[in-house]
């Protein structure tokens, strides 16, 4: 007699057959974080890889053990076996804490599983998407009359639908132009798309001077298109582009202008800080990564157009999904939004929590990481042994022991990882090895920050 399949994560059982894997979920998830003890666990790649095999066996038995054993065994390992952002130790890249709320959402996005690329298969999603990326676009371009946005799975795919917008807009002739200081997705992107290698402006000073991208743009060779690529939160330092001057400039070679505001994005949120992103609304198409300074669990990227119109080169007509009758009868046509066919409702976690903590509450939080930043700061310039590569613009703080050598630097960085007390960033400027602290965790206390300090001191010393 065959056994029973095992229970569905949907319907109306759905929940109760959750219930007790959430909990056994939820038990690992502690015990494996109360075993990790910090921020990373300890012994380097090598430890961390013969751990896991231990506890994962045979990757593929011929008879399984059962859903708790599994859940509980793998849970388990991988949590003790994370970089956890939520630890204040862990601030090495943009790989944000997501909220707890945000995280519940997804859980309910993977039991539905709707599935975005037709509306029979997500009907209430589909429609939840399109007014929160409505929402979202008139945020970034208030202006505009037509505003729209696309959901991605960040900065990458965001910034290369831009470039692929920009060149079915224009041809393959497009041209782009970018800073020294853009994000490594461009160039990519105009290799993925048979364009030429994207020009790169020089940025010694960590932005775009406006000076330099109108000798860039008046010296290429031969007339054509351009669209220029302008940041608003590097990578490596969290600067900001100045934007309204390279917008200016741009009009004065009728080039697009594309901002990849991933980082930086959600400054939009909060009062005291929006300013910086002054000019933002100029651009074409923007970037913004919500896994970032929107604490969301990954993917959670949008790319916003000023005019929906630029998004009529994404339509695609498959007959199962799209055919022209359902669409002229009323039903949304989906896979425009998207290069993506399958892909998941990474909006609901979005829309909850844009609904239960509001402008004010997202701000709140952009606005504690960037006082951490400050805090960070402070205590750096205080310490006579440490130099601070430059005040912080957003939530990134590079600094470095006062006359070490960048071999030194990079030491420092592994023996903190190896040792799981603490994951710093590392970052080249002015011609010189930094540590880069990310400080995306709105927890983050001073003296988190002050620990923060004397574990690179202490090591400084070995």
């Amino acid at each position: 007699m065959r056994a029973a399949p095992p229970p569905l994560a949907g319907g109306a059982p759905g929940p109760d057959a959750l219930r007790p894997l959430l909990d056994t979920v939820l038990d690992a998830l502690r015990t494996g974080a109360e075993e990790r003890g910090g921020p990373l666990p300890t012994g380097g790649p090598e430890t961390v890889a013969h751990r896991l095999r231990d506890a994962l066996g045979e990757a593929l038995p011929h008879h399984g053990t059962d859903p708790h054993e599994a859940l509980r065994t793998l849970v388990r390992t991988l949590a003790a076996g994370a970089a956890d952002p939520a630890h204040p130790l862990c601030a090495a890249h943009l790989h944000t804490p997501p909220l707890a709320l945000a995280a519940a959402a997804d859980l309910a996005a993977s039991a539905l599983n709707p599935s975005m690329d037709s509306w029979d298969q997500a009907p209430a999603a589909s429609a939840l998407e399109a007014q929160v990326t409505a929402a979202l676009a008139a945020e970034i371009h208030p202006q505009a009359d037509r505003p729209d946005a696309l959901v991605t799975t960040g900065g990458t795919e965001s910034n290369q639908l831009a470039l692929l917008l920009a060149r079915e807009r224009h041809g393959p002739a497009l041209r782009t132009v970018v800073g020294a200081n853009a994000h490594h997705s461009f160039h990519r992107a105009a290799w993925l798309l048979g364009l030429p290698e994207p020009v790169t402006v020089p940025t010694p000073n960590g932005t775009i001077d406006p000076a330099a991208l109108h000798e860039a743009l008046t010296t290429l060779t031969g007339p054509g298109p351009v669209v220029v690529a302008a940041t608003a939160g590097t990578t490596d330092e969290g600067l900001i582009d100045p934007l309204p001057a390279l917008a200016d400039t741009c009009d004065a070679h009728h080039a697009d202008l594309h901002v990849d505001a991933a980082y930086g994005g959600p400054l939009l949120f909060s009062r005291t800080h929006r300013h910086l992103l002054d000019g933002l609304d100029r651009a074409r198409t923007v970037t913004v990564d919500l896994h970032k300074l929107g604490w969301q669990p990954a993917a959670a990227g949008l790319l916003a157009v000023r005019d929906t119109a630029d998004l009529t080169a994404l339509g695609h007509t498959a007959d199962y999904l799209n055919a022209d009758d359902d669409t002229d009868a009323g039903l949304p046509d989906l896979l425009g939004r998207s290069l993506r066919t399958t892909r998941r409702p990474d909006v609901l976690k979005t829309a909850v929590t844009l609904r239960a903590l509001g402008r004010t509450g997202l701000g709140a939080l952009v606005d504690a990481c960037m006082d951490r930043a400050q805090d960070l700061a402070d205590l750096v310039e205080k310490r006579p042994g440490l130099d601070l590569r430059a005040r912080p613009t957003l939530t990134t703080v590079l600094f470095r022991p006062t006359d070490a050598t960048d071999a030194t630097v990079a030491a420092i960085r592994r023996t903190l990882l190896t040792e799981g007390r603490a994951v710093l960033g590392r970052a080249h400027a002015d011609g010189r090895l930094w540590l880069k602290a990310t400080l995306l965790n709105p927890h983050a206390t001073p003296g988190d920050l002050a620990q923060l300090i004397t574990l690179v001191e202490g090591s400084t010393h070995r």
